[in-house]
């Protein structure tokens, strides 16, 4: 029997175009302090967010996703037609089946693109990039549009002291495909699963629905996170990821541009940024205090920011970094396109 044929791919990928879409309801602090019995100097000062971003009804997760999508199209000069891969970061797409990617690949007008979700939190944008970057260089798709998106307003109970303030909703977009010069640098991820209850759903779904023999409580499960331990937990281990994140794209610190962490809280950028020793000419994506915490919908939603600003430009040096429930991290240095 002769061998198989083996696929060969670009030599190299980049990402070639972001794009982002921000939920229309902008909700100050003043707005939740009521029913958490809270202020916004506590809000603030424990997080950093003034303001979050929520979705009104006809903003679903399609409907952010291909709104992000076009831009990031637009920005990369190609067209749906040209993505034969669509891979959707997410944890508030309230179907267990089918795959959210199955319609945002239609609603685009994908040339029936392979299309599927991934669930890792708020990391699960980071993991999409290493996957996609991979697809291009072992040769299984040519370009790869990768989507972080949530809709964390379902999904938040909003007289949770500890979560309330903190959760939003977007969606972010990037386009991976083939590049001259290397433009995603290796992938370090990884899970801490002893720490699996710190950022979880509150209610198992058996419960909320139930059986006939006993009936479910009937309430939508929330998101529950313990803040101190994630704190401690992310200060302490993530600003090693990174620095090993920029060892294996051959990079120091001194090498940067542009710093990118998940916007999960003001106070662990800050302690991220003290604990690499970051050159104070980096640029540091501070979305969260106008966005808050969109998880999956996070890194590329503060990286078009820092892109549409003017902060971050063509041919920049980044490092992407994100942690989120499981726990689930990655991190990856990428050339700004």
């Amino acid at each position: 029997m002769s061998g198989l044929t083996q696929q060969r791919g670009a030599e190299h990928a980049a990402i070639l175009g972001v794009g982002a879409y921000r939920a229309s309801r902008v909700v100050p602090n003043a707005d939740i302090v009521e029913a958490i019995d809270s202020s916004d100097e506590w809000i603030q000062q424990r997080s950093g967010i003034k303001e979050r971003r929520f979705a009104e009804p006809h903003e679903t997760i399609t409907m952010m996703s291909v709104e992000a999508s076009r831009e990031a199209l637009d920005a990369a000069g190609l067209t749906a037609k040209d993505i034969d891969c669509v891979i959707v970061a997410t944890v508030s797409h309230l179907l267990q089946t089918p795959a959210a990617a199955t319609a945002v690949a239609y609603e685009l007008g994908t040339d029936r693109a392979a299309a599927f979700d991934i669930s890792a939190a708020c990391a699960g944008f980071s993991h999409g990039i290493a996957m996609a970057a991979d697809l291009v260089r072992g040769g299984s798709s040519r370009h790869v549009l990768v989507i972080g998106v949530e809709r964390l307003s379902d999904i938040t109970d909003m007289r949770d002291r500890g979560s309330a303030f903190i959760f939003a909703d977007g969606a972010g977009a990037a386009v991976v495909g083939p590049s001259d010069v290397p433009g995603i640098g290796p992938v370090v991820w990884g899970s801490d699963g002893e720490q699996f209850d710190l950022i979880r759903q509150r209610e198992d779904w058996r419960d909320v629905v139930g059986s006939p023999e006993k009936p479910g409580s009937g309430v939508m499960p929330h998101l529950v996170m313990q803040g101190n331990p994630v704190f401690r937990w992310a200060s302490f281990t993530m600003a090693k990821v990174a620095i090993e994140a920029l060892d294996r794209a051959g990079i120091t610190v001194d090498d940067l541009d542009v710093f990118v962490p998940h916007q999960a809280n003001m106070r662990i950028i800050d302690a991220m940024a003290r604990s690499m020793k970051l050159p104070p000419d980096v640029v540091i994506a501070r979305d969260i205090a106008e966005q808050g915490n969109s998880s999956a919908a996070s890194i590329p939603l503060a990286l078009h920011r820092l892109i549409d600003e003017g902060q971050a430009k063509s041919g920049d040096t980044a490092l992407l970094i994100a942690f989120g429930a499981g726990l689930a991290y990655a991190a990856q240095v990428v050339t700004v396109p």
